[in-house]
This record gives C-alpha cells, sequence and structure tokens, in this order.
C-alpha cells in the first residue's frame, strides 16, 4: 500500500490528508495529487495503478461519482468528505470506506488497519501458494531418447521407478516400461515427495499407483501397484512409519 493517489480540490485538505498519511505510513508514495473529475478520468486512462485512492465527492467541476462514468478503479477507495449524506452512495461506487474531513490519524490509521488485514493472504491462500511453487519445482516430464527423437513423457503418467543391471526404468501407469537415463538418488530430487516415496534402494512408487498394501514379516510392508512389477516392493521395518505418514497425508 505505498502508491497512494489523492483526489481533492481543496489544497490545505490534500496537504493535511498526505501529511497524516506519512505519520502513520512513512515510507508511503503519494504518486499525485489530482483536482477534478475530467483530470482524474485522464489519469486513469494513462494507465495508473496506484495502491490506494483518496477520493473527495465534492470536486471542482462536480460530484466524484461521475469518474465512474468513464472508467473504473480497481484498486481500494476511500472517499473523503466534510458531508454525511454522501455516506450511501460512497459504499454503493465500491468504495471501501468513508471519512468526514478534518481527518485525523486514529480513523486513517484504523481504515489503513482494516484494509491491511482484508489484503493479507488467508492461510488457506499462503498454503495454495506453497503447492503452486512446489508443482512449479518438481519435475513435470522425462524426455526419453529413441533413435533420433526425444519422446515426452509426464510424470504424473509414472507408477513406479526401478532399478534393474545399473540402469533406471520407469514402468507407466499403461503398462509401459521406458529407460530414463538417470541415476535413481538422482530422479527422485526432482520428484514432488507428496506423489513419490523412494520404497527402498531398487524402487521408487508412485501414491496413484499404490493398490494394495501388505504386512510382511519382521514388521515390514509389502506394495502391489496397479502395474505388474519385476520383484516384490518391500518397506523396511526402519522406514515404515515414514511410509505410513507419506501415504496418509
Amino acid at each position: 500500500m505505498k502508491h497512494i493517489l489523492i483526489i481533492e480540490d481543496e489544497s490545505i485538505a490534500a496537504q493535511h490528508l498526505e501529511r497524516t498519511l506519512h505519520d502513520v505510513i512513512p515510507d508511503a508514495q503519494v504518486d499525485s495529487i489530482l483536482q477534478s473529475i475530467e483530470e482524474s478520468v485522464e489519469y486513469f486512462k494513462g494507465g495508473a495503478h496506484p495502491d490506494l485512492v483518496f477520493l473527495d465527492i465534492h470536486l471542482a467541476d462536480g460530484l466524484s461519482f461521475r469518474i465512474f462514468d468513464s472508467i473504473s478503479i480497481d484498486c481500494p477507495i476511500v472517499f473523503t468528505t466534510a458531508y454525511d449524506q454522501y455516506a450511501l452512495d460512497a459504499f454503493k461506487a465500491g468504495g471501501f470506506d468513508y471519512l468526514l474531513k478534518p481527518i485525523n490519524r486514529d480513523d486513517l490509521q484504523n481504515t489503513l488497519s482494516r484494509l491491511e488485514r482484508l489484503q493479507a493472504p488467508s492461510a488457506s491462500q499462503i498454503n495454495t501458494l506453497s503447492t503452486q511453487l512446489k508443482q512449479n519445482h518438481y519435475q513435470s516430464h522425462f524426455l526419453i531418447p529413441m533413435r533420433d527423437k526425444l519422446i515426452p513423457v509426464e510424470v504424473k503418467q509414472v507408477a513406479c521407478l526401478y532399478l534393474e543391471d545399473k540402469i533406471s526404468r520407469a514402468i507407466l501407469l499403461d503398462g509401459r516400461e521406458q529407460i530414463i537415463d538417470r541415476p535413481l538418488d538422482v530422479i527422485m530430487e526432482h520428484l514432488d515427495p507428496d506423489r513419490f516415496f523412494r520404497a527402498n534402494r531398487q524402487y521408487i512408487v508412485s501414491h496413484d499407483a499404490i493398490r494394495e498394501i501388505s504386512i510382511w514379516p519382521i514388521s515390514k510392508l509389502a506394495l502391489t501397484l496397479s502395474v505388474p512389477t519385476p520383484d516384490r516392493i518391500i518397506i523396511s521395518k526402519a522406514r515404515v512409519a515414514e511410509f505410513k505418514q507419506w501415504y496418509t497425508k
């Protein structure tokens, strides 16, 4: 909320508001002080995008509500006026708040604090953003060399990856196999750990491909996937708790 526009035709009122803003938000930047409807419309048509607008209702060329007949303002608007009869009109015009002149520091602080709380991201928004960042970070495709081509394979189509004769192979959900020309350790570093689990030194398994989990002797687990695998996939006793936490989260 650093770039602020003031639309006010009384220079003393505009200067008072600017001083009070800097008192409440020391690093606030008042980009411009406009005085009329015509000037304001031209300003926004020029592509301006302030973070917050303080808009006086009575301007030199009429009521400022006429601005919205020509343009829309996407940022929060705080209407200012010496008259309280326009409050309903101000909120109908999409105003965030309505401050009576002369604007005092406490009222301004209260308005800005409420606006800051509303604009702060919620926990769910933060989690969504975190998930999106993770998804953007992890590998989404493999490129499989085949003769003179590179064949793209989506990671989400992989049921498991396994090591055989020092060669990494992927088994896809449709049962096809592909050679991946990288060690399993390197492959795992680039996979989403919410979707893939390193079952043992030989296998990496996809959460979506697990169809059955069996109790195996000596407190181990055995996994059955939706596709056939060359070997039984065993989770060691030491990693059972980690696997259960991964699978159920």
